[in-house]
């Protein structure tokens, strides 16, 4: 056999997909008509004493669907204004191919790229600004669901801020952004809430615990967070019965500041043995013993900032040890914010602190919407069992 047949794949899927967008754009304007008969309560040049309209011909339309770019031949009547269900009017692209945009946009794909990936799949180019207004569809779902009411007690609330960047009359400025997660009653991570905060100072975050507190949190026991400028003293004001956890993690960041580079490893063992302690007595003790090293180390102000802030890491050991190593560090809460920076980075500097807003709660509501946060990890009935016995 010397004749080798040879498959041309383009030519073929080029075929294929006229026959996919003829069939769906035969398919569309039948039913087009089929609705225009139903108005007018007869077929076209259909003699009948239950007609309530006539036909008045028809105008082209193109519709970008996930087949491609189909031409639709719109009725016109003439007595009533053709409404279908079948397409919106003023619509120009199909309602799946508008929430893949949403979707593409929102899973962290560039403008740019959701332009280049629209014209692949369905020959039309879309602009940012119309990327823009379909996402402001979005934007009441993500409002009223930033503001939906807190059901139940949360004993544990992670409290962390991240800082992105905005555009303000042709200057590129900061914009603060508050999140928090808690541990509700049944032992469930769940996202109470995303808020601007301007700056992470006081008055930032007692405007965002306020906000938190008028939707319904109750029942908070522990609050663990880094040290924000003004955070530990917003707490007192809206739960004064809650314990503050400062991140030993963060703790430690501050600490090796602070200490020579050939010395580091060896603070950090020192430092990692205070939390690997049984007993807040034990842990207390443990601190004091690494303050004497750590001045025996000619590191006298690490060792005072040590003894000052040391307490501040214990308070965990009040609560349950299966607890311990979850509620220690503000970890479950530094992973979330590690998704919102992927995302947000590929925009830069947004217009507005609004958009910076949504677009972080979109993500936050999609990792709410996910099994990730209805993982069971801790046991609250420990929680409960040890109040019972304290009390």
């Amino acid at each position: 056999m010397t004749n080798v047949i040879k498959i041309d794949d383009a030519r073929i899927q080029d075929h294929l997909g006229k026959i996919v967008r003829g069939t769906v754009e035969e398919t569309l304007n039948a039913l087009l008509d089929a609705e225009a008969d139903r108005l007018c309560g007869a077929g076209r040049y259909e003699r009948s004493d239950g007609r309530r309209d006539t036909r008045a011909g028809s105008y082209g339309r193109k519709l970008h669907t996930k087949a491609g770019e189909v031409n639709l031949k719109v009725p016109k009547l003439r007595q009533q204004t053709f409404e279908t269900a079948i397409i919106e009017r003023y619509r120009r692209r199909e309602s799946s191919v508008e929430e893949a945009m949403i979707e593409m946009y929102l899973a962290g794909v560039s403008v740019r790229r959701v332009e280049d990936v629209t014209e692949a799949l369905w020959g039309t180019r879309v602009s940012p600004s119309t990327i823009s207004n379909l996402n402001k569809k979005i934007y009441k779902q993500i409002e009223e669901w930033r503001n939906r009411p807190i059901e139940g007690e949360h004993p544990y609330l992670y409290l962390d801020g991240i800082v992105l960047k905005r555009s303000w009359a042709g200057e590129v400025r900061n914009v603060s952004l508050l999140v928090a997660v808690s541990v509700n009653a049944d032992g469930y991570r769940e996202i109470v809430g995303i808020m601007e905060g301007h700056k992470e100072d006081r008055a930032g975050w007692s405007g965002f615990l306020r906000h938190l507190k008028e939707r319904g949190l109750t029942g908070v026991q522990l609050v663990i967070s880094d040290a924000c400028l003004g955070l530990r003293e917003s707490i007192g004001d809206f739960y004064p019965d809650a314990d503050w956890q400062r991140c030993i993690v963060h703790w430690y960041r501050n600490i090796f500041s602070h200490v020579p580079s050939g010395k580091v490893r060896e603070v950090s063992l020192m430092l990692k043995a205070i939390h690997a302690q049984e007993s807040h007595r034990a842990a207390s003790e443990k601190a004091a013993m690494v303050i004497k090293q750590l001045r025996a180390m000619r590191l006298g102000k690490v060792a005072d900032w040590a003894e000052e802030t040391a307490q501040e890491t214990l308070a965990y050991y009040k609560y349950p040890d299966r607890h311990w190593q979850r509620i220690r560090t503000n970890n479950p809460l530094e992973r979330i914010m590690r998704e919102i920076r992927r995302r947000t980075k590929v925009v830069g500097a947004f217009p507005d602190g609004e958009s910076a807003l949504n677009l972080a709660a979109a993500r936050l509501r999609h990792i709410a919407g996910t099994k990730w946060s209805m993982k069971r990890y801790l046991d609250m009935n420990l929680l409960k069992q040890q109040q019972q016995e304290i009390a």
